[in-house]
């Protein structure tokens, strides 16, 4: 599929996709038209019903993993194609949604400590001590980090969004520290090996895996647990919830409300109308 290949790639880039959303859609695309061994431009909606069974069934892949790939093909058979009728028929798989896994306080404290190489500390205590995603915080530029005002400005979020994310002392001391002892090359942050490139996210997955072993965690724990718990302890801790949202870049406060079911101290902060009963606060119950 080399000619369809490049349309469907020229089409992804002029939605300003992110180069991530585009490798993954061509990848999928990639595997459905290996599946049938025959190019998509031939084939149609039965071949698509086959190929999303085939996921579901032989391939035992998540709901959220046929999704991606229902996606990618609808951009096939919708913008590169024009035959939008082929996958009308689809609708994603339901997604069951669920409760984030999150580090306490002090197992956070633990993994930090256990990481030796003082690059892969410093992005691990950037995506929790500033909520980032671990991609967030691997395309971080020098220029990002605003000292003055104590702001970190992420250029490209999910979807292509810019924000500002807080920066706390404690990071900017060991941001400093990095860049004394590392003294990076080029506009990265974290840059890559090779030149012009940054730190890779799949690099720091491996090393946050090593950790996790070495620290006796029994939790699944990737980078993009340190988010979750750097919003967890700020519901923890007091801060308001609509506030947790913009520093996490969420567009729907749906999204941030998931932590409100994973925080104990927010939960124990309720008041039970048990406990109100005979009182003179039960007034407002009738």
């Amino acid at each position: 599929m080399g000619k369809l290949r490049d349309r469907m790639e020229a089409d992804l880039r002029l939605r300003n996709l992110r180069p991530g959303t585009q490798e993954t859609y061509l990848g999928y695309v990639r595997a459905f038209a290996f599946y049938h061994m025959r190019s998509p431009a031939e084939m149609g909606t039965k071949e698509v019903r086959d190929f999303l069974v085939h996921l579901r069934d032989e391939r035992k892949l998540q709901p959220m993993t046929i999704k991606g790939h229902v996606a990618a093909l609808k951009f096939l058979y919708t913008a590169t194609l024009g035959r939008p009728e082929v996958v009308r028929p689809w609708l994603s798989p339901r997604v069951v949604r669920k409760l984030p896994v999150v580090l306490s306080g002090t197992e956070v404290e633990a993994v930090l400590l256990a990481v030796e190489s003082i690059t892969y500390r410093a992005v691990l205590m950037t995506t929790y001590g500033a909520g980032l995603r671990i991609e967030e915080a691997c395309r971080l530029q020098v220029a990002d980090i605003d000292s003055k005002r104590m702001l970190i400005h992420i250029r490209e979020g999910k979807g292509g969004k810019q924000r500002y994310a807080m920066l706390c002392n404690r990071l900017l001391e060991v941001l400093r520290a990095y860049f004394r002892q590392v003294r990076p090359v080029g506009d990265y942050l974290f840059p890559g090996q090779k030149s012009g490139s940054h730190l890779s996210a799949s690099s720091v997955r491996k090393v946050l895996h090593r950790v996790i072993k070495d620290c006796g965690i029994e939790k699944r724990v990737t980078p993009h647990v340190m988010r979750h718990s750097f919003a967890t302890h700020l519901l923890d801790t007091g801060t308001d919830i609509r506030t947790i949202q913009v520093l996490l870049g969420h567009n729907s406060i749906q999204t941030t409300q998931i932590y409100a079911q994973v925080s104990p101290q927010h939960i124990s902060r309720v008041k039970s109308p048990l406990d109100l009963l005979g009182t003179k606060e039960a007034k407002v119950l009738g």
